[in-house]
């Protein structure tokens, strides 16, 4: 199976277009005021009408009032929604939109239970927890964490780099890898050279 590729926190148009000319299968784009890679319904709407077809474009949230995720829905062409708060499984369905939902892998985490409680879900995002930080802490958790067998497809977050992805590949063979602050040159400015790098070692690593 060829992971798929998911860049998060895209936040200018031609960071859209080097993750898409790059291979990326989606990108990401933050809804989350205090998130240094968010963007405005207009930044959102600028990145997705340089993109190529297809590639998925994602619109993140975390713990958003319900009005506010219909807003980004009516403006923005958003293919597919991912939630990264505390979100019930009744309001991650709420969109009539396909999901995957975001678990932060605290000492409690139970992914057995995440994927029956979020069995809608289109996948689990696991990524690394960080009191402060909603996501995109550039640190990794100890994959042996996540247990093999799961019905619900994995898509791994948390620390990936061009230095590490093959090795979490090879390790976790995860549906999906999701990249943010490893192919940036600063919070929300992505690196062209490392986003390349990032997409050459998940397909060297197939």
């Amino acid at each position: 199976m060829t992971t798929r590729i998911k860049i998060c926190g895209i936040t200018r148009p031609e960071d859209g277009l080097i993750a898409a000319n790059a291979g990326a299968d989606a990108i990401g784009l933050v809804f989350y005021p205090k998130s240094p890679r968010a963007v405005t319904i207009e930044q959102a709407q600028a990145i997705c009408a340089v993109l190529p077809a297809f590639v998925t474009v994602v619109a993140l949230f975390v713990d958003a009032e319900h009005f506010e995720v219909e807003d980004v829905l009516a403006s923005v062409p958003v293919d597919l929604l991912q939630f990264h708060g505390s979100e019930t499984p009744a309001q991650c369905q709420a969109f009539n939109k396909p999901y995957i939902k975001a678990i932060r892998m605290k000492d409690d985490a139970d992914l057995v239970d995440a994927a029956s409680q979020y069995s809608a879900a289109r996948g689990l995002l696991v990524d690394t927890y960080h009191p402060d930080e909603a996501g995109g802490t550039g640190e990794v958790f100890d994959w042996d964490r996540v247990p093999d067998g799961l019905d619900t497809p994995i898509i791994l977050a948390g620390g990936l780099e061009p230095s590490n992805v093959a090795i979490a590949i090879q390790q976790m063979n995860p549906y999906a890898v999701d990249v943010s602050s490893g192919v940036e040159q600063s919070k929300g400015i992505k690196d062209a050279e490392k986003v390349r790098a990032f997409v050459t070692a998940v397909n060297a690593a197939q």
